[in-house]
């Protein structure tokens, strides 16, 4: 199954084991936006900074754990440049009027043709199917 990750779902599910046990499945091909990739990046650094303060989580393994997160980004996703699916900008915008910042989510699943990951109801009716981590677990296992 060829899926795009939205941002929020991937930094979610890196933080969680049935997560990353979804993102190695060899039943899915992931593939992310190259500036989602960055947002990916920013929001785990955030995440686990928050959960260091508020639990008992050290500050050494929550590096440990967003240095994993990262490389199971970089080894399992599948991130593609701007270029690759720009020409799809204007159509992509015109799916996803409520949030438009996501365009690029919409954009890359039109120019490979994959599906999309995602809990986000924006996303819902975009033309693109759409898969949630719930359906995703009753498929795979």
């Amino acid at each position: 199954m060829r899926l795009v990750v939205d941002t929020n779902i991937l930094v979610a599910e890196l933080l969680r084991k049935r997560g990353r046990d979804l993102i190695v499945s060899k039943n899915l091909e992931l593939f992310l936006a190259e500036k989602m990739k960055d947002e990916v990046q920013y929001e785990l650094q955030k995440r686990i900074s928050i959960i260091i303060t508020k639990t008992n989580l050290t500050h050494e393994l929550g590096q440990l754990q967003l240095e994993a997160a990262l490389k199971l980004i970089d080894s399992k996703i599948i991130t593609f440049p701007l270029f690759f699916y720009q020409s799809f900008e204007e159509e992509a915008r015109k799916r996803i009027p409520r949030d438009p910042n996501d365009w690029e989510a919409i954009a890359l699943a039109l120019a490979l043709p994959a599906a999309i990951w995602t809990e986000d109801y924006d996303f819902f009716g975009c033309g693109c199917p759409t898969w949630t981590t719930q359906t995703l677990l009753l498929q795979i296992n």
